[in-house]
C-alpha cells in the first residue's frame, strides 16, 4: 500500500492544532493509503509540543520533531522533507488555510502519472489588507521576470509531491532557503489547483507585513542576480553622468569664463551620488552576507525531541 506523508510546521499553534488534527484524520481515514503526520515544532513557546506528544502517544501515525529553538518555517519544511517516508509528500499549515479536504483530489491527479506534483494557489485574497495584496502581486511579477524560478501568483506552500521530487529538494542543501523558488527551479511537471481563500481557524498569523517583505527580499536575492546587476548599471550610468557634467563645467569655463556658481546644487549632487553608492553597497552587502552564511555550513535545524527512532536530527 502506498503511503502519504503530511508535513505540518508548527509555531505557537496550540489553538489550531485540535481543529487541524481532527479534520486531517477524517480525510486520511477515508483514502486507501497508509499515512503519517509529521508535525515539526519550530520552537513554540506555548503548549504546542505538549499537544503533539499527546497525539503521538495515542496515534501511531503521528510523529513529532521539536527544534531546540525557532529556526523558521523554511527549516521546519526542510526537516519534514528529510524525515518523510511516504510515496507522496505534502506540506500543509496547521491553521487550516490549507484545506485537508483537497488531498483526495490531489492524490487522484498524481495517480494519473501525468504530473509530479499538485500545487495550490489562492483564487483571491479576500480578508487580506489591500496594500499587502498589492505588494504580493508585484512580488510575483518581479521575481518571475528577473529569475529562473517559476512562481504562480497566489501560490501556497501547500502542495503534494512524489518522493522523487522531494529527494531533489533535499539535495538542494543551501542554508538560505526559499521553498517557493526551489519548487519552481527544480522543474518537474506541476498541476496548479485553484481554491478560494480560507481564513485561519484559530490563533493569529505569525506573518506581519515586514516579515513578508523581508521574505520577499530574501527570495529575490536567493534566486536572481538582477539586483547586483542593477547596482553595476547604476555605477556605469553615474560615471557617465559625472563625466558629461565635468565636460560641461570645463567648456563653460573656457568659453564663457563663468565661475562654477552655487554650492547648493553641488551639495545636492554629492548627496544624490552618495545615496546611489550606499544603495549599491547595500545590495552587494546582501549577497556577501548570504555567501558568508553559506560558507559557515551551519545546520538548517537541530531536533531536540522526537518520537521517531530513525529521525534525521541535524542537517
Amino acid at each position: 500500500m502506498k503511503k502519504v506523508s503530511l508535513i505540518i510546521p508548527c509555531y505557537n499553534e496550540e489553538e489550531s492544532l485540535p481543529f487541524f488534527y481532527k479534520e486531517a484524520k477524517e480525510v486520511l481515514s477515508k483514502i486507501n493509503y497508509d499515512y503519517e503526520l509529521l508535525f515539526v515544532n519550530d520552537g513554540s513557546k506555548d503548549e504546542t509540543l505538549s499537544i503533539l506528544k499527546k497525539y503521538a502517544s495515542e496515534d501511531e501515525h503521528v510523529k513529532y520533531f521539536s527544534f531546540s529553538r525557532n529556526f523558521g518555517k523554511e527549516a521546519a519544511m526542510y526537516a519534514g522533507f528529510c524525515n518523510a517516508q511516504g510515496d507522496y509528500i505534502a506540506v500543509m499549515d496547521a491553521d487550516l488555510q490549507d484545506p485537508p479536504s483537497l488531498l483526495p483530489e490531489m492524490l487522484q491527479i498524481l495517480e494519473t502519472g501525468e504530473y509530479d506534483s499538485v500545487a495550490t494557489r489562492r483564487e483571491n485574497r479576500e480578508g487580506e489588507p489591500k496594500i499587502r495584496s498589492w505588494f504580493a502581486r508585484k512580488f510575483y511579477q518581479i521575481i518571475n521576470k528577473i529569475s529562473d524560478a517559476d512562481i504562480v501568483d497566489g501560490a501556497r506552500d501547500f502542495r503534494l509531491m512524489r518522493k522523487e521530487m522531494v529527494d531533489a529538494i533535499v539535495s538542494m542543501s543551501e542554508y538560505n532557503r526559499f521553498s517557493k523558488g526551489i519548487f519552481g527551479w527544480i522543474g518537474f511537471k506541476t498541476y496548479w489547483m485553484a481554491y478560494e481563500n480560507v481564513e485561519r481557524v484559530a490563533g493569529e498569523t505569525k506573518w506581519n507585513f515586514w516579515k513578508l517583505f523581508k521574505y520577499a527580499i530574501d527570495g529575490i536575492i536567493n534566486f536572481s542576480l538582477a539586483p547586483i546587476s542593477i547596482a553595476s548599471w547604476f555605477g556605469i550610468f553615474m560615471t557617465l553622468c559625472s563625466f558629461i557634467a565635468l565636460l560641461i563645467v570645463i567648456i563653460r569655463q573656457l568659453i564663457f569664463g563663468d565661475p562654477v556658481a552655487g554650492w547648493a546644487s553641488t551639495i545636492c549632487v554629492i548627496i544624490f551620488i552618495g545615496g546611489i553608492q550606499l544603495f549599491c553597497l547595500g545590495v552587494i552587502g546582501q549577497y556577501i552576507a548570504k555567501t558568508y552564511m553559506e560558507t559557515k555550513h551551519r545546520p538548517h535545524f537541530i531536533v531536540s525531541d522526537t518520537n521517531s527512532e530513525d529521525a534525521v536530527k541535524v542537517k
